[in-house]
């Protein structure tokens, strides 16, 4: 997985009624734009993310 600051970071919930969580990643802390990203979620909250298989990037817009 790789992205760059400004990509929307998607976890998907895997647990029934449990919705997604996205966030804006506003650092990519691994090489070559590889985990771990610190991402800001729609909440405010603030974390430092190693993404696992229920997690997609959506690039940012143009």
């Amino acid at each position: 997985m790789h992205a760059s600051v400004g990509d929307t970071l998607i976890v998907h919930g895997h647990i029934v009624g449990q919705g997604d969580r996205k966030g804006q990643i506003i650092e990519v802390r691994g090489e070559n734009g590889a985990p771990p990203f610190f991402v800001r979620f729609d909440d405010g909250h603030e974390e430092l993310v190693y993404p696992g298989p229920d997690a997609v990037v959506q690039p940012a817009g143009p």
